[in-house]
């Protein structure tokens, strides 16, 4: 009778952890506003992306792109003309429809004059985009855009409603799976699921995304149980805990994140002192102490894993010596640097090092903490900084240093008008060549200390399923996340 009734618990147990409908998804970094199409911040797409809101196209978990909002499309042959087709029974969550009109207005909002959208640049090409009907949607461009598909899967182009779009920051209103409940500020951020959703309907029935940005704080909410996946874990240092312990997986795979030394082009002018300064860091130093070996070097802004990719680590290796002699050819020899650094372990924990690494071919620096929207703020906006280190989290986005206004302030003709060639090319081998030239131009000119690709280092809970290996696009899609056993 014992055993039996010891064997019916055992199964009660198993059935009821198999019928868990709820997670805790830890983040480092809280968003400013949860509207993907007014803020900069990775961590707006970490809640919202593919979970709240959805655009005409999407990014898969291997980086390709699939249909969203628009079931199909068709491209004229001149490449200039994109007819989408629009799902039937598409609703946002406050039970209005969604229709062709929606994507006329987000996609006229986004390229507006006074847009404040934070890719901009993605629907520059764009002349003309009209309702045909309540299902389709035509966009005319003014020259071939091979990558139209590519940059409306992008978080900036998500589909909105006009009645809500002004409140989107702090009571999203989307088409996706999860609807928005909650936001506790500086602690957490509640969906739950959307029972009108237009597609398959996902395993969980509510998230709750909890912000930790300190690693010792995120490694005992881990091991507590009060976190049940970390996709971004903050304490690479402490992953072999997780990997000996049977309660957990670790998940380390890629991300679009070059982490770079930012360098104020506006500032530092001498192309010889940016030189001096990427000679001085060691990237390799850099990538063990402060990410704990986890991390590719890079030798400019492309992902290693991008079939497009040149390595140009060669170009500016650690070379003290060198990086003395151009300071002094410069005359540049007692130079002093602002270094701002944003919360992530990555910008404070490889600041230390980079500082260490500049004070040793006599650059020193100041070195200030920020908070992230400080950050956000003083260097993104304001452009008030020397020095700073940041992972650029979005997919392919070589295409920011043909943009002056920008916050390093890069303003090169030549590399301009190549990335518009790059832009507009349809043949793929063309494309690739221009978009090689450009990782190369860049390099040349030290635009920035161009540091290591930012590995995606994830915990979770071992009965989950679904979680994304890599990181083709800064989100924590849960639409396929489940819990199994």
């Amino acid at each position: 009778m014992l055993l039996r009734t010891a064997a019916a618990l055992a199964l009660m147990t198993t059935t009821a952890m198999a019928q868990q409908t709820d997670i805790a998804i830890g983040m480092v970094l809280e968003p400013p506003n949860l509207d993907p199409t007014a803020g900069a911040a990775a961590a707006i797409d970490e809640v919202v992306y593919a979970n709240v809101f959805e655009g005409l196209t999407r990014f898969g978990p291997d980086g390709s792109i699939q249909p969203g909002l628009a079931e199909s499309w068709d491209v004229s042959e001149d490449g200039t003309v994109w007819t989408f087709h629009l799902r039937e029974g598409v609703t946002f969550h406050d039970g209005t429809s969604m229709d062709a009109d929606d994507v006329v207005f987000s996609l006229g909002r986004a390229r507006a004059e006074d847009s404040v959208n934070a890719q901009k640049a993605l629907f520059e090409g764009i002349e003309t985009v009209e309702a045909v009907d309540p299902q389709t949607v035509r966009i005319t461009l003014g020259a071939p855009n091979g990558n139209l598909g590519f940059n409306l899967a992008w978080g900036d182009a998500v589909i909105v409603a006009p009645e809500s779009a002004e409140t989107n920051a702090t009571d999203p209103v989307g088409t996706g799976p999860f609807r928005f409940a909650n936001w506790v500020q500086g602690d957490r951020v509640e969906l739950t699921r959307y029972d009108d959703y237009w597609g398959e309907a996902p395993a969980l029935e509510s998230a709750v995304f909890r912000f930790i940005s300190d690693p010792n704080a995120a490694f005992s909410a881990m091991m507590a149980g009060d976190i049940d996946a970390f996709p971004n874990f903050p304490a690479p240092e402490t992953l072999s805990s997780f990997a000996a312990d049977p309660r957990f997986t670790v998940i380390v795979g890629s991300t679009e994140g070059e982490t770079i030394l930012a360098i104020n082009n506006a500032v530092v002018t001498d192309p010889r002192i940016r030189e001096a300064i990427a000679r001085a860091v060691d990237r390799q130093e850099i990538i063990d102490g402060a990410m704990f070996g986890y991390g590719t070097p890079i030798g400019s802004h492309f992902a290693p894993h991008n079939p497009d990719y040149v390595d140009l680590t060669g170009r500016a290796p650690h070379d003290p010596d060198r990086a003395r002699a151009l300071l002094e050819e410069a005359g540049a020899s007692d130079l002093k640097l602002r270094l701002a650094l944003p919360p992530p372990s990555y910008a404070r924990r490889g600041g230390e090092i980079v500082a260490s690494q500049l004070r040793e071919v006599g650059i020193e620096t100041e070195v200030t903490n920020l908070e992230w929207a400080q950050w956000l703020e003083q260097v993104f906006k304001g452009k008030d900084f020397d020095l700073t280190i940041v992972s650029h989290t979005e997919p392919m986005d070589i295409n920011i240093y043909a943009r002056p206004d920008y916050y390093f302030q890069y303003d090169n003709p030549e590399f301009q008008a190549l990335m518009e060639n790059a832009e507009t090319a349809t043949d793929p081998a063309e494309r690739s060549a221009l978009l090689q030239q450009a990782q190369e131009m860049i390099a040349d000119d030290h635009v920035n200390a161009f540091l290591f690709q930012l590995a995606k280092t994830g915990v979770a809970d071992a009965r989950l399923e679904g979680l994304w290996e890599n990181a083709p696009t800064q989100a924590n899609d849960l639409s396929e996340v489940r819990w199994t056993e």
